[in-house]
């Protein structure tokens, strides 16, 4: 059996679990995920204006613990884990400008440190951490152009260093991590009978699961958001129904892991405080 469709027959179900929701409604948060714990940070509120608040999911206890807030209100941004900490960087201030400041929250200390700024302000980074280091690739600019940019921050020196640009310039791209190589990405695909999602949908989440691209919510021809999800068989070339979302929404920020993902706020009639992760229940 090929190792593909080994690894998509491996998903034997797709099941939603629902979480406590946030102490805070808000959407374009930004997530991460470390030794069990969910961090949420910033955001946009009820009224369009970026948040400071952050707070945290225990998954195992299921409670969340309010955090002290972000050092700089922001929207849009983008975090890792690193060392144990939570950086957080770039995103949206107040009056729409793209950010430059960088914060990490050191959770043993409780508090919020301020670092070395990237120097081009830039929301919509892609991030990851590698090796100890942090690369922060793309974004958008004050023009609204998408940038090429390439970064990469040393901890012990606290400092930022460019590296060679990327072919091309991205905002709000994925990235990941295979080996030595960081991959990039931002996918547009021509759409074929067979490669068709069965639902038209923008602004909806997307992922990876047991081998699979998952799509969830969104907006489709209806006024209130979708929540319908749909699970790309590599094998079959075909799109397949998934168990439903329990809060239809769209702009939900979403956050991978191996055998979740993880829908966090966004939209439903105003901004949402729902947490939810779709997750792989696998045969042995």
């Amino acid at each position: 059996m090929p190792i593909l469709e080994m690894a998509v027959s491996l998903v034997k179900s797709l099941y939603w679990e629902v979480f406590p929701p946030m102490s805070t409604c808000r959407v374009y948060c930004t997530p991460v995920f470390h030794d069990g714990l969910l961090y949420v940070l910033g955001g946009c509120s009820e009224t369009g204006l970026p948040l400071d608040t952050a707070e945290v999911l225990d998954i195992e206890s299921q409670t969340w613990t309010q955090l002290p807030p972000l050092p700089t209100a922001r929207a849009g941004a983008s975090a890792v884990a690193l060392g144990g900490q939570v950086m957080v960087m770039g995103g949206m201030d107040g009056q729409q400008s793209p950010l430059s400041s960088v914060e990490v929250y050191n959770p043993d200390e409780g508090k919020w440190e301020r670092k070395a700024s990237l120097g081009q302000p830039s929301m919509g980074i892609t991030s990851l951490e590698k090796d100890g280091k942090v690369y922060a690739l793309g974004g958008m600019a004050a023009d609204t152009t998408p940038q090429a940019l390439v970064r990469v921050y040393e901890p012990e020196k606290d400092q930022w260093q460019p590296l060679t640009s990327m072919p091309t310039p991205r905002y709000g791209a994925a990235s990941f991590l295979r080996g030595n190589k960081i991959y990039v990405l931002g996918i547009w695909i021509k759409p074929t009978r067979t490669s068709r999602m069965r639902v038209k949908r923008a602004d909806f989440a997307a992922g990876c699961l047991g081998g699979r691209v998952i799509v969830a919510g969104g907006l489709g021809n209806q006024p209130s958001p979708l929540s319908s999800v749909e699970s790309y068989n590599p094998v079959k070339r075909s799109w397949e129904y998934a168990a439903p979302m329990p809060s239809p929404r769209c702009s939900c920020s979403p956050l991978q892991t191996p055998n979740m993902l993880f829908l966090i706020g966004g939209v439903a009639q105003g901004p949402s405080n729902a947490v939810e992760a779709l997750c792989l229940r696998e045969t042995v």
